[in-house]
């Protein structure tokens, strides 16, 4: 096969190149080896998207035309491990000196456009396998060990303009691999880049076919476009086109509902603030909970608006109704369950800081605060403070003070109390032997009753602990086993 010519590069980016293969010569090491043993290796798709953008990773990808279980002989001596989960699809894992690498042969699918999966047909030249992939950026390639750069399809230029670009035509793309269309939204939430007008228009009248995608797929590509640095571009995206009424169909559900602030166009504008405002409240890099608690906090709202008599609007109770739509829809979308509770529970907690108004709340009722978030209460913190978007700067300032006096107290009781870790005055082996009780959940509704008195009254003398515990035991009709 005759070489493929090579394609010029800006000083800059002919500099990023080298960088990167000055930075991990493992790359280079590995080309060798594969040349010696008459094989092509190229580093391919993101890995030469991002060295162009100057955004080095520990992850490189590369292809060959060597077949798989030729790839694991070459990589037997030289790989400190390989793994071979994704070698139905061609492709082996191996790691070297800290780095992930996947070594892909060139692959040139055929798809029955109805399956969730490609059919493998291994490719016999880099020119197959470029064209197969999703979007120009990303159809990339460098000759190992002799970095010829290979742009087949225009990416070059359309890194240079910031757009993502199907390299034919996005209908036959997006007829292939619906699950494509979003990560066309994802990378513009990624890379800040926009989307080939194109490419929105297949999206758009393509959105159906997403619900060929299986739900963990989408599930991946959502929660890579809620931690890129623009999710909001991608999120506007996806409700623009459609395809959020199939993935995260609540989402456009909240367009056109009167927001109760009266200063936004509707709860959907107010969401995606929110959103914006979150993410600049991070401290320690992109934090999906707090992100997808922002994305669903107003979840309920259209479900319980009401219109008020005078002409307003309400929404009692959405937090309740909320977090239930939460735990609903991130179950159907296979996230973990600790995670889908996390967020659930700051989408229930978010509103309550409102009950707080002028400083009136007890002691006992910022125990509860603390004790329901628990180990949430710094994304509560952001959540609430996010959760902000009223115009009227005197009355942002008032709630800012407000949370700020809320947060004050609550470290003042930390201090006191050590709130993280409230418990009752007595544990489980003081009740069973002051009631006379063996173990079982009496002892559990005791230790409950306990912890109650515990927030509502702050902590007890051993004493008093023991008189409550006698108190509740009489008013329960415990009595000893003896």
């Amino acid at each position: 096969m005759a070489p493929i010519a090579p394609t010029s590069l800006t000083a800059a980016q002919q500099s990023a190149v080298t960088e990167l293969l000055r930075v991990f010569p493992v790359a280079d090491d590995l080309g060798r080896r594969f040349q010696a043993a008459g094989h092509e290796l190229y580093l391919v798709g993101g890995s030469v998207r991002d060295a162009l953008l100057g955004r080095l990773g520990d992850d490189l990808d590369f292809c060959t035309d060597a077949r798989p279980d030729r790839v694991l002989e070459l990589l037997n001596g030289w790989a400190e491990a390989t793994w071979t989960t994704g070698i139905e699809f061609g492709t082996v894992g191996a790691a070297r000196h800290g780095l992930r690498l996947e070594i892909t042969t060139y692959r040139a699918e055929a798809y029955d456009r109805q399956s969730r999966n490609p059919v493998v047909r291994y490719g016999e030249s880099l020119a197959d396998d470029l064209v197969r992939r999703d979007f120009a950026v990303n159809a990339m390639a460098v000759s190992l060990p002799d970095h010829r750069f290979v742009d087949l399809h225009g990416g070059l230029d359309d890194l240079a303009a910031r757009l993502i670009r199907t390299p034919g035509a996005p209908e036959d793309s997006f007829a292939d691999d619906p699950l494509r269309m979003l990560r066309a939204a994802r990378f513009a939430s990624q890379l800040k880049f926009s989307v080939a007008p194109e490419v929105v228009t297949a999206m758009t009248a393509m959105a159906d076919q997403i619900t060929r995608i299986t739900a963990e797929r989408v599930r991946d590509e959502l929660t890579k476009l809620l931690l890129g640095a623009d999710p909001v571009t991608g999120l506007r995206l996806l409700v623009d086109t459609g395809l959020a009424a199939h993935v995260l169909p609540e989402l456009p559900d909240m367009r056109m509902e009167i927001d109760e602030h009266a200063q936004h166009k509707d709860v959907y504008e107010h969401t995606l603030t929110v959103l914006k405002q979150a993410i600049d409240l991070e401290s320690d890099g992109p934090d999906f909970v707090l992100r997808m608690a922002a994305l669903l906090h107003d979840i309920g709202k259209p479900a319980t608006r009401e219109i008020q008599s005078a002409g307003g609007v309400s929404f009692h109770h959405h937090e309740v109704v909320g977090a239930k739509m939460t735990r609903r829809r991130m179950k159907a979308l296979r996230f973990p369950k600790d995670v889908t509770e996390q967020v659930a529970t700051l989408v229930f907690l978010h509103l309550r800081f409102h009950g707080y108004g002028r400083g009136e709340w007890t002691d006992s009722a910022v125990r509860r605060y603390v004790t329901d978030a628990g180990d949430l209460l710094p994304r509560l913190h952001r959540l609430v403070r996010s959760d902000c978007t009223t115009r009227n700067k005197r009355r942002a300032a008032a709630l800012a003070r407000s949370y700020d006096t809320l947060e004050e107290r609550i470290e003042r009781l930390a201090a006191e109390e050590d709130l993280a870790r409230i418990r009752p005055d007595l544990d489980g082996n003081a009740i069973m032997e002051l009631l006379g009780i063996p173990p079982g959940p009496v002892v559990g509704k005791a230790w409950k009753h306990l912890k109650e008195v515990r927030l509502d009254r702050g902590q007890l003398s051993r004493d008093d602990a023991e008189a409550e515990l006698f108190r509740w035991a009489a008013e329960n009709g415990v009595t000893s086993a003896e």
